[in-house]
């Protein structure tokens, strides 16, 4: 498995090596060891969850507060455009963002460190997003914000033909900032 890090300090991209064969592929999606290696707590990890996006829906951008959520993102079938922004106080890259194309192909993983944001939109019909998160979830520390935010100016690849009615309502960053503090820590 390949790691390589990305823009953003504590971003990593867990890229494994699939081996291909008549039957299809089988491949590594999650190695304790390496993630180690590379300064992660394996331990941590909590929770998995998975959710299945239609073609152009966009899920985010979404952040936990408080002590924040560090989470490992996986497209496990599909293909769908993953965003980082980075909303760490005193971070050099704060507010700007990063995307990252993952697919059921590659399996490439995103480790997407506490103090970030995370959305995705799905680029097929359907896309399977894979999450490995290290915090139970908790509503009262979700905190969404504007994706089409234009202090940000995430570029999504696709019209955005949906959203869930809590992102169709999420504030514009500069709303929210305010409670940005306590999710670095």
């Amino acid at each position: 498995m390949q790691v390589e890090r990305a823009r953003f300090d504590g971003v990593l991209v867990f890229t494994p090596q699939p081996l291909h064969d008549d039957r299809g592929l089988f491949v590594r999606t999650y190695d304790a060891d390496v993630a180690g290696e590379h300064g992660l707590r394996p331990e941590t990890f909590l929770q998995d969850s998975l959710s299945r996006t239609h073609r152009g829906v966009v899920r985010g951008l979404h952040l936990r507060t408080g002590r924040g959520e560090a989470k490992l993102v996986r497209c496990s079938h599909g293909a769908l455009f993953d965003v980082v922004v980075d909303l760490r106080p005193g971070s050099s890259t704060f507010g700007q963002w990063e995307g990252f194309e993952l697919t059921g192909e590659s399996q490439r993983s995103v480790y997407i460190p506490a103090g970030c944001a995370h959305g995705f939109q799905s680029l097929t019909e359907p896309a399977d997003t894979s999450y490995r998160i290290d915090r139970r979830h908790d509503p009262a520390e979700s905190l969404t914000f504007a994706h089409d935010d234009p202090e940000l100016g995430v570029q999504w690849p696709l019209p955005v033909v949906g959203l869930s009615a809590a992102d169709r309502a999420a504030p514009p960053l500069s709303e929210v900032r305010h409670l940005l503090g306590a999710a670095a820590r």
